[in-house]
């Protein structure tokens, strides 16, 4: 399989992909058609994204402000009966909701991630805290305290893949890992060859926060502060180190195929059977809509056609 760069997420009923310094985001309205929007984003030639780990610190927090804006995006077409018909607005009025969102968007950003360093770090770390009792080392504890971080990640999965909008964001989320695979693998980007390549993909954001979790747990066992709070500052304050770490396996496995790297992605390529769902044939076209809007694919596989020969 040939690394094509291209990356992307699931939206409200749609797609995001990225390449380079743009970024489309294609979603099935409910009149059926597809709008497609282009934009675009952070330089990844830029100095940050050549300097190991931070370039994934940068990547993160980018992503999740990409994320959010897409998903509001996607949102607006679903829009209660209530909400603002920008329409008749003026082009000052038009501005003040614009500005009034973006500080919304900001807001939601901070709260979801305050909630998400709560209930999958500072949680799991007190609970952990009740073995403290016992004459347990505190590698011990650390590694007790991952394992409940990943159980409670996992279930936190396994419910919200239980409502509705979720399971057709997760089909989503499979027509983007679909029609990645279906390049990458030298296949024409069609409906019938998205279809049959596989939902699974390495580079995937459910294998990343997986990753993160899991080299947390070692990174935590050498936090050694006898005061409770301290070490909780301190495994909050090196989340991003973490992450950045996570980024650079995720990169790797991306580019390589080794026993290695198979190995350690297995554990967020099982997770993606939660995440990642087969797509109906609708989705499919808006995941290869948003594709083609920011990859030339043809050319891609042209100049790669060697490769192709022994994956097809």
């Amino acid at each position: 399989m040939k690394y094509s760069g291209i990356g992307g997420q699931a939206v409200m009923e749609g797609v995001m992909m990225r390449n380079g310094d743009k970024y489309a985001v294609a979603v099935r309205k409910p009149d059926k058609q597809i709008a497609i929007e282009v934009k675009n984003t952070r330089d990844i030639n830029d100095i940050w994204h050549k300097i190991p780990i931070v370039r994934g610190v940068v990547s993160f927090f980018d992503s999740l402000i990409i994320g959010l804006s897409t998903l509001m995006y996607s949102a607006s077409f679903f829009e209660d009966e209530d909400s603002v018909d920008k329409s008749t607005l003026s082009e000052e009025e038009l501005t003040k909701l614009e500005k009034k969102e973006k500080v919304e968007m900001g807001g939601t950003l901070f709260v979801s991630f305050v909630l998400a360093l709560g209930i999958f770090f500072a949680l799991p770390y007190f609970i952990s805290l009740g073995l403290n009792r016992f004459d347990f080392s505190s590698a011990t504890i650390a590694f007790v305290e991952g394992i409940i971080r990943i159980g409670i990640f996992i279930g936190y999965v396994m419910l919200i893949s239980r409502m509705e909008d979720i399971k057709r964001t997760f089909m989503y989320h499979g027509a983007e890992h679909k029609c990645i695979n279906c390049v990458e693998t030298g296949l024409p980007l069609t409906v019938d060859n998205v279809r049959k390549s596989t939902r699974f993909h390495k580079r995937c954001g459910t294998s990343f926060i997986f990753i993160v979790f899991i080299i947390s747990v070692f990174v935590f066992m050498f936090i050694t502060f006898d005061n409770v709070w301290a070490k909780l500052l301190c495994r909050l304050l090196l989340i991003p180190v973490i992450a950045g770490i996570s980024y650079e396996f995720i990169r790797l496995a991306g580019r390589y195929d080794n026993a290695f790297v198979n190995i350690f992605s297995k554990p967020g390529l099982w997770l993606q059977k939660l995440t990642v769902m087969e797509p109906d044939d609708d989705m499919i076209e808006v995941g290869i809509a948003s594709v083609e809007a920011v990859f030339d694919w043809k050319d891609f596989q042209e100049k790669n056609k060697e490769c192709f020969s022994n994956d097809i």
